[in-house]
């Protein structure tokens, strides 16, 4: 597979790239005022509101969609913040970690909230961004929650601690291509256990109701595939009645909006980056082998990574020429002999 790894302003880029030339795109935008990635001219995130930043985002995505097949879709990550207090730290390759937010910092009341804010508002960035790229033509089809089992731990203790993201699902057009079955995930051991009992010999129990029933041995009682919904369909039943056990167990159950995945870290980068498994779940769902994946947002190259692990070929774009190094090397290394990526100008 191909990965190809394009340096430069992401807008530029983009507008390099064909029409419908990718058929998913996976990425994970610089969060707003979460970190200063070192002296990029024109790097996303710096802005001094959150209007300017998601008004920045959707002129990106906009042009993310002309460059998405007329059936792809787009699968967004992003954090939240609050109004005030501090940022984020500076990039790796600061060579002086003062200058990180020297662009705010000399201003007067930097880390006061934005016009329109309160103290400790929780600004509901990733919410913003949703709502304007459904405004400007973008199809919202589910916010999937990324639940971080270890996420780090805050000196709060006047609300929760913070260990969830959101990852959105957009798509160009109402029908879009959506690779369920590869998606699905497997059961639980408690289910396939209860999957295999022979519910029509089973016979019961004499100690049911804790010794004290009299009316023969309990019978097994059949229960309705459907429980939970307000709308019952025989219809349903008879098919499940229908299938052999190894039919009902071998396809597991439909994906979930909540994925549990820890966080990430890549060793060269000394800042959190997108798991394997959260790629691997929105380019599952959203191509098929031999697609075309794009990340505007390449980073350390996550998703060309997981993409031609997958069988599919990838396009990234990184400002910031010393990711994109970064990532042509990993990428390089995961499979030396498979991958050609082409680390553009």
């Amino acid at each position: 597979m191909t990965v190809r790894i394009l340096v430069g302003d992401v807008l530029e880029r983009l507008r390099e790239l064909p029409g419908e030339s990718a058929r998913c795109c996976v990425t994970s935008p610089p969060y707003w005022r979460q970190r200063d990635y070192g002296r990029q001219p024109g790097q996303l995130g710096l802005e001094s509101t959150p209007e300017e930043y998601i008004a920045r985002l959707t002129e990106v995505f906009r042009e993310v969609r002309r460059v998405l097949a007329d059936d792809g879709s787009l699968w967004l990550n992003l954090g939240d913040k609050w109004a005030s207090g501090g940022n984020g730290g500076g990039g790796s390759f600061m060579q002086e970690r003062a200058e990180a937010w020297a662009h705010v910092r000399q201003n007067r009341g930097w880390r006061n909230p934005p016009s329109g804010y309160k103290d400790k508002d929780l600004i509901g960035v990733p919410w913003m961004a949703a709502f304007a790229l459904r405004a400007d033509g973008w199809f919202l089809r589910q916010a999937n929650v990324w639940a971080k089992p270890n996420g780090m731990p805050e000196s709060v203790r006047d609300r929760s601690t913070i260990s969830h993201e959101y990852v959105f699902q957009l798509s160009r057009r109402n029908d879009y291509y959506y690779n369920a079955d590869d998606a699905r995930t497997p059961l639980r051991p408690s289910s396939e256990t209860r999957l295999a009992q022979n519910l029509e010999t089973q016979d019961g129990s004499e100690r049911a109701n804790g010794g004290a029933k009299t009316n023969g041995t309990m019978k097994a009682v059949k229960r309705d595939k459907q429980r939970g919904h307000s709308r019952r369909h025989d219809g349903f039943n008879d098919r499940w009645d229908s299938m052999t056990r190894e039919q009902q167990t071998e396809n597991g159950s439909n994906l979930r909006s909540v994925w549990w995945i820890a966080p990430a870290q890549y060793r060269e980068a000394h800042f959190p980056v997108m798991p394997n498994a959260l790629a691997e779940i929105c380019i599952t769902c959203g191509s098929e082998k031999g697609d075309t994946i794009l990340d505007p947002f390449g980073g350390v190259g996550t998703t060309g990574l997981v993409a031609d692990r997958l069988g599919r070929n990838a396009v990234l774009i990184e400002l910031n020429p010393q990711y994109a190094a970064m990532a042509e090397r990993r990428i390089q290394a995961d499979a030396p002999l498979f991958v050609e990526t082409a680390l553009g100008p």
